[in-house]
């Protein structure tokens, strides 16, 4: 997987992911998001990385609708605008979250290797708290 940079659409796995959600129909970009975000959430054993950053991309567009999200931020993020999601996927989106970030995940994995594994998490709890807030 190439990686260029931290942010949850800065990966080739979560660009492409992206342009599926460009590709779908807008009845269903909802159901793309929800199913990166189980996979991540559900996965048993080790997660692999092109599992764990499309699923990081979603939980980033979940929050981009609530208070305190930012859009995509990036030129490879979705082009193409989503519907109103629905508020079930923010749980999702946590634990989504909270599994890629774990000790068995391939991504947590390569950025700590990277040395830049702290930042990482600090950003994505940033991403996190936005989702959790009231």
């Amino acid at each position: 997987m190439g990686t260029w940079d931290l942010g949850p659409f800065d990966n080739d796995s979560a660009a492409d992911f992206c342009g599926s959600l460009d590709r779908a129909g807008e009845a269903e970009r909802a159901g793309l998001l929800r199913a990166a975000l189980d996979a991540a959430a559900t996965a048993e054993g080790y997660l692999d990385g092109d599992e764990g950053a499309p699923a990081v991309a979603a939980a980033a567009l979940v929050a981009a609708q609530l208070t305190g999200g930012a859009g995509s931020g990036s030129a490879y993020g979705p082009k193409e605008p989503l519907p109103e999601l629905p508020g079930d996927l923010r749980p999702l989106a946590v634990r989504a979250l909270d599994r890629v970030t774990g000790g068995d995940s391939e991504l947590a994995a390569l950025w700590d290797d990277a040395g830049h594994g702290e930042m990482w998490r600090r950003d994505l709890g940033r991403l996190r708290a936005v989702l959790t807030a009231p």
